[in-house]
């Protein structure tokens, strides 16, 4: 038998010799000589590509680099917006937005109660008639087929942002969510979002989606999608993912089959409605998330543009990590009247994430360090490795692998499918390890990373930031190390401050490093009396002088201080705008002259400077208050503080800021309870079914099937 077998696989091979010498000779083909010998294929190769080895030195330092340390085409920032449009000549369907009504729990809290609630949760809210927060899933009033869905995911209890945000979007009204990353906005605006979209008639051929969620990267848009997928099988929702990367026909071939929602980037979704595949004239509920990434990418007028396109009465919800002054300026812009929400402190890292700082002396110290702990940190679970640029992750990660680690690699020129199936394996821990560039910096949602691992520091402290968000997901425990050696002394001044944010421990090893940096020396100590409370100033250290009646008092105490006044502090570090740091402080310090040295008088300084929004310098009463607008409050009423920069916030460490009490009705559009149309009725049936909207509303009428 064997030997049958070997005859049979000699005559098959002499047959394909055969049938191989045939096809040559009838294409004329000679098998004796090269197709092309090396200096044909020189000559060749030059002709294709007339620049081949010419050096362009100057060329390359006109480069920009995106926030992952990718080089920037020209031609691949150029995304034209939207042509303006004019929303008289368009003849729009009224819409309900109102869907909340308080339970009974909730509106029996007295002001006191309602305080406490909000400081446990470390909620700061301002607006005209916020809603009060919820604290259990059956203040919301989901019915049972949300609710079964949202069982099935695993949730046991509304985390704090969701708390408060769930009532402000079934209540209709335009919010401002900043809570840290892992806080669990994304479903704090799906939840609601499905209400919204159940209350309106069925899409017919032709129509767009209802409801929009803009985002800034494909791994997010991809994470959202698949949120909404996910919540939107209660009631047979449909979800479409558009962004850049993917397949163009396909998307579009989906957008004109009919989605309720759409999860895209900006410059994709403006493609699409250009050439026509759908349209915005059925949008009524839309959301930016990660706005501040947004505009770190140059998305500025896309998002203006797709903003302006949809019905001025919609209502619009803007997430973010972060509160700078362009997302200011955008919230005035493109929201009515709405709700700030701030969950935790703005611009500062999560402090469920336990960071851990590591001084070494060079670059090979830090691959020694690496390939000694790693397989310590796999062992705990999963492990993320950041890298500035990308030619340093390649090396990094062709370096591990000889080392027998698996591992898969991340950045920004792999195709999306490559990058599909990384993120996949590491999602399943098929891979226990992935070094990426900042490229995932946003949005992974992976509860399996224990560690994350700083392996170049981030180019600034928001990056940072949500770098080490990547860990420490929804309530869970995570680590990240950031290894800094005597080069970073910049950045080690922004991290001690990002430390002591989330009440982490500074070392004195790292405090030393950023003593070398001359901005962050001179933020630390004032005119040789010792350390003093950083409070206010422009994020270089220029920080505001002492006056002679402050009181010198150890830094060390006043942590707590520090923290009620953090949204005063900047969320530029040392790369911010110095000029506009450098008038604060000489302002700043000729202010200070004039401030009574004696206590006794300084009440009667303070009344002075408070024309201009001025006090003690040196003082812990040195934060702007207004004190001309608020003379007319009654001494009952809670005096509340206007964050610089942030107009409509409170003070950040009274919660007394907060609204302590409201009407629950007569405030129209905003939670009349004695409204019909606030009624659940006809958007949850009682047999556990929503019924669908069938045709317009007209009056107070409507008909249902």
């Amino acid at each position: 038998a064997a030997e049958a077998e070997r005859d049979q696989a000699a005559r098959d091979m002499k047959r394909l010799e055969e049938k191989d010498k045939e096809r040559k000779n009838v294409k004329g083909i000679r098998d004796d000589i090269e197709e092309e010998d090396d200096q044909e294929a020189y000559f060749r190769y030059m002709a294709e590509n007339p620049t081949a080895g010419v050096v362009q030195e100057e060329e390359e330092d006109n480069l920009e680099y995106d926030s992952d340390g990718n080089p920037i085409a020209p031609s691949k920032k150029i995304i034209d917006p939207l042509p303006p449009i004019d929303h008289s000549e368009i003849d729009y369907p009224p819409f309900e937005k109102n869907f909340y009504n308080e339970h009974e729990e909730i509106t029996n809290l007295t002001p006191q109660q309602l305080i406490d609630l909000r400081h446990k949760l470390n909620l700061r809210v301002s607006g005209a008639a916020p809603p009060r927060p919820g604290s259990s899933f059956a203040h919301f009033g989901f019915d049972e087929q949300l609710m079964h869905q949202i069982r099935k995911s695993e949730y046991t209890q509304p985390t704090p942002i969701q708390c408060q945000g769930v009532p402000v979007a079934l209540s209709g009204r335009d919010m401002i969510g900043i809570a840290k990353t892992g806080s669990g906005k994304t479903a704090a605006f799906i939840w609601p979002m499905l209400i919204h979209i159940m209350d309106q008639k069925e899409l017919e051929p032709g129509d767009g989606p209802i409801a929009v969620i803009v985002c800034p990267t494909r791994e997010l848009c991809q994470q959202i999608h698949a949120e909404c997928k996910r919540f939107g099988k209660a009631y047979n929702l449909r979800s479409v993912a558009v962004y850049g990367g993917g397949s163009m026909w396909e998307q579009a071939k989906a957008l004109q089959e009919g989605a309720e929602i759409v999860v895209c980037t900006p410059g994709r979704l403006i493609d699409h409605v250009k050439k026509k595949a759908t349209n915005l004239q059925r949008v009524s509920y839309l959301v930016f998330d990660e706005a501040d990434r947004m505009f770190d990418m140059g998305f500025e007028y896309q998002v203006r543009s797709i903003a302006s396109h949809v019905r001025p009465d919609r209502q619009t919800l803007l997430f973010s990590a972060t509160f700078r002054k362009k997302i200011e300026k955008l919230a005035r812009d493109i929201l009515i009247d709405p709700i700030r929400v701030v969950q935790g402190d703005i611009g500062e890292a999560n402090e469920d994430v336990t960071q851990i700082v590591e001084i070494l002396h060079s670059g090979p110290s830090k691959w020694n360090w690496l390939t000694r702990r790693l397989v310590e940190f796999t062992s705990s679970g999963s492990v993320l490795l950041f890298v500035t640029k990308k030619a340093n992750a390649e090396e990094l990660a062709n370096n591990l692998k000889q080392e027998g680690h698996n591992l898969g690699l991340l950045h920004g020129d792999m195709d999306q499918s490559e990058r599909n199936k990384v993120i996949s394996d590491f999602k399943k821990k098929d891979i226990p390890v992935l070094v990426a560039t900042d490229v995932a910096a946003r949005g992974l949602d992976i509860p399996s990373i224990k560690t994350v691992i700083n392996y170049d520091v981030a180019r600034d402290i928001d990056t940072h930031t949500h770098r080490i968000g990547r860990t420490g997901r929804a309530g869970e425990k995570g680590v990240a190390y950031t290894l800094l050696t005597p080069k970073d002394s910049n950045f080690a001044g922004d991290l001690v401050r990002n430390l002591e944010g989330a009440n982490q421990h500074v070392s004195k090893e790292l405090l030393d490093l950023a003593m070398q940096n001359a901005w962050f020396r001179k933020s630390r100590f004032k005119g040789g009396k010792g350390k003093k409370l950083n409070i206010g100033g422009g994020g270089l250290g220029y920080r505001e002088r002492p006056g002679l009646g402050s009181e010198n008092t150890d830094r060390g105490n006043n942590n707590n201080v520090m923290s009620n006044y953090e949204a005063y502090k900047p969320s530029t570090g040392a790369m911010g705008d110095r000029l506009t740091a450098m008038k604060a402080a000489f302002q700043s310090q000729y202010k200070s002259h004039f401030v009574a040295a004696s206590l006794s008088n300084q009440k009667a300084g303070s009344s002075a400077a408070g024309a201009s929004g001025w006090t003690s310098a040196g003082s812990l009463n040195s934060v702007p208050t207004n004190s001309a607008q608020q003379g007319h409050n009654s001494p009952d009423s809670p005096i509340v503080s206007t964050a610089k920069g942030i107009p409509g916030f409170g003070n950040t460490g009274n919660l007394s800021s907060a609204p302590v009490t409201y009407p629950s009705t007569g405030v129209q559009g905003v939670n009349n309870t004695a409204s019909g149309n606030n009624s659940r009725e006809g958007i949850g049936g009682g047999n556990g079914k929503r019924e669908r909207y069938t045709e317009n509303r007209g009056g107070s009428q409507a008909d249902w099937q």
